[in-house]
């Protein structure tokens, strides 16, 4: 064991070896950015995962952009407010849970609203997002994206509560599939 650990301490001064090598470094090689490098944020699956989200896509309008970020986020918010609405166990449980849901899209769409109305920045590029979308540094591209956010945001959560509303119908035709 003594052997291992005297092998470990002398690699620590040698410069060949690989455990030594920086792997942080400044973006863009200017420390002044103030932005760093790192093997997660630089690596191309990091890169071509983030590039590829709605928000950073190139080639979007800003209605797109939101209808498809809406849609997910509708879908997945209805979930908890179904499972755990205080009425979850009546006959209404779900449609609560569905409300819930859309008045959540809604403050989350006021909220987008707002941040329109604040003369928003233009987007910066950073490592990972080397072109940020150019539709965004503008009210006007905010409250575009604010409309397909709530539009898609709806439809998402009433997809998912008609899934939820129906699960006995699809459990039926999977096991008349199934024969």
């Amino acid at each position: 064991m003594a052997h291992l650990v005297d092998k470990i301490e002398r690699s620590n001064t040698n410069p060949r070896d690989p455990r030594n090598r920086e792997v942080v470094h400044a973006a863009w090689g200017d420390p002044q950015i103030g932005s760093l490098e790192t093997p997660i944020n630089a690596s191309g699956f990091s890169r071509a995962f983030i590039n590829n989200l709605p928000a950073y896509r190139q080639g979007l309008s800003p209605l797109r952009r939101g209808l498809e970020i809406g849609l997910a986020h509708g879908y997945w918010l209805l979930g908890p407010f179904v499972t755990f609405n205080p009425l979850r166990d009546t006959a209404v449980g779900s449609i609560t849970g569905l409300l819930a849901a859309v008045g959540l899209i809604l403050i989350a769409t006021l909220s987008i609203s707002l941040y329109a109305a604040s003369n928003p920045p233009f987007p910066l590029a950073t490592v990972t997002v080397p072109s940020p979308p150019k539709a965004l540094d503008n009210s006007e591209g905010w409250n575009e994206y604010a409309t397909g956010f709530f539009l898609g945001g709806v439809g998402g959560a009433v997809f998912a509560y008609a899934l939820l509303s129906n699960i006995e119908l699809f459990q039926q035709y999977l096991s008349f599939v199934a024969q």
